[in-house]
């Protein structure tokens, strides 16, 4: 079986862009907001300025870096089993993130999400087989903004059972959500052991890494918690205006990421990611769902395979559309980008169920978007081409007669060869469709969203991790002045 795979660059487009990229940690350098990150690097041989705050980072400092920092790692499931592979060309989905807002359905405005917003989210994210792991898709607006961050991952952590990709607004509450992840697993040795969770951490460009991030970074590696880069230039506005230009902007923020991360630990996961845009000149806004988008996404994906022998794991923000309501555009958008970067072997995207410039989510669009990852995933599973003979056999036993739905290598064949969609998607006699309700596909979306609500249950959690994580969540938002927690009782 040949997989198909996508390309933009050449063999040796992709290595001058890793030459230049390391070329830009040493000149301009990298301007960096945290003592204990410039510490690190000045220790292990940087150039550092602390009136500038600037650290050059020599070549082979970052090169050693890259050779220390794992080639692939698993993220594990509530039952300890690995579900998503971040490394070669395994493709995994998760929803995106973090929405500020979220789309009712047929509601023109978006609204302010609250806590059961996310707790339904999470149910609908559960029950799609499609979808490998959840996200800290949305903030919730009923809690206070200094306790928003370990709040979702304390809902997810409730309602979910699968891996999980999230990230902290603050220094301190990556301790919080990590005592929280420890509640679960058991024990620390027992989280890093088999990780649950993986940590968005995001340079700010160019070539900016703040203090929260850089803790956020450290704090990962010190832990065993996977870090996931989100590097994220504007092409033309905070970064070069080409494709390839930010590619390697892209690549020496990342570098630069792995050298402080793996001085903290050498050998700590870490991921080659991002959330890169084009530029739109004419409204100033940073759209997702761009070709141009894409095609940096699947670019920069290209230069972490290649960043060393066996590479990186990648990760992108693909799969969504920039609409403010789920129209055509928003299948157009959504399903380019993963498409796109299913053949370039991205190993985690995040993005169904965002739109809106990654600001508001829709558990429409997350139903819908799932079948498209079911159809992206297929796409890359290939022409399987084992049999043998490759047809002579069936041709010949059916013969002239043209009817191939008796024969056994139909029912053997039929369900494997063809991505088969739930009833979101539309397949049916026009007759059908109209004894059916003459449904549009954001109606029949909706009606899959309260069905999976409604079928959902809740993970086997034991009693007693349940209280302590309500233990922990009430302790840290009464420090806040939240004297009760929104979130519903949890039936089990």
């Amino acid at each position: 079986m040949i997989r198909p795979k996508l390309e933009f660059l050449s063999p040796e487009t992709v290595r001058r862009a890793i030459d230049e990229a390391y070329e830009l940690l040493w000149d301009p350098g990298v301007r960096v907001h945290y003592d204990e990150a410039l510490r690190l690097l000045g220790d292990a041989g940087a150039t550092v300025d602390m009136s500038s705050r600037v650290a050059r980072i020599p070549r082979s400092l970052a090169e050693k870096a890259v050779e220390t920092a794992p080639s692939s790692f698993y993220l594990y499931n509530l039952d300890g089993e690995p579900v998503v592979h971040y490394g070669g060309d395994d493709v995994h989905f998760d929803p995106g993130s973090a929405a500020i807002e979220i789309a009712d359905y047929e509601a023109r405005q978006s609204r302010v999400p609250v806590t059961a917003d996310c707790e339904d989210f999470v149910r609908v994210a559960e029950m799609l087989p499609q979808i490998d792991a959840l996200a800290t898709s949305i903030v919730c607006g009923d809690v206070p903004q200094s306790m928003a961050d370990w709040y979702r991952l304390y809902l997810l952590l409730l309602y979910g059972r699968k891996p999980i990709v999230t990230g902290t607004f603050a220094i301190e509450t990556f301790a919080i959500m990590h005592e929280l992840l420890v509640t679960v697993a058991g024990s620390a040795e027992a989280l890093a052991e088999k990780p649950r969770a993986v940590f968005d951490v995001c340079p700010s460009p160019p070539l900016l890494w703040s203090d929260i991030t850089c803790a956020n970074l450290i704090d990962c590696a010190r832990t065993g918690v996977p870090a996931e880069l989100v590097s994220m230039p504007l092409m033309g506005a905070t970064g070069p205006a080409t494709v390839i230009g930010s590619a390697v902007q892209h690549a020496a923020e990342c570098l630069s990421g792995i050298t402080i991360h793996q001085l903290a630990k050498p050998g700590s996961p870490i991921v080659w990611g991002g959330s890169p845009a084009s530029f739109d000149m004419r409204t100033g806004t940073t759209p997702m769902g761009a070709m141009a988008t894409m095609m940096l996404d699947c670019t920069y994906t290209q230069i972490g395979k290649a960043i060393k022998p066996g590479g990186l794991p990648t990760h992108a923000y693909l799969g969504m559309s920039d609409t403010k309501i789920v129209d055509a555009q928003t299948g157009l958008e959504s399903a380019a980008g993963a498409i796109l970067g299913a053949l370039a072997g991205v190993n985690m995207m995040s993005g169904p169920g965002m739109m809106d410039f990654e600001s508001c989510f829709s558990l429409e669009k997350l139903v819908i978007d799932a079948e498209i990852v079911g159809m992206a995933k297929r796409l890359v599973a290939g022409v399987d081409d084992s049999e043998e003979p490759l047809a002579l056999h069936v041709m010949r036993e059916v013969g002239h007669a043209g009817n191939f739905l008796k024969s056994k290598h139909t029912r053997r064949s039929f369900r494997k060869e063809d991505y088969i969609p739930s009833e979101v998607i539309d397949r049916d006699f026009r007759q059908t469709w109209f004894d059916k309700g003459a449904l549009d596909i954001n109606a029949r979306a909706h009606r899959k969203v309260r069905e999976l609500i409604a079928a959902y249950e809740p993970p086997p959690l034991a009693a007693e991790v349940v209280r302590e994580l309500v233990a922990i969540a009430t302790r840290h938002a009464q420090a806040v002045g939240l004297d009760r927690l929104p979130a519903r009782t949890i039936e089990r």
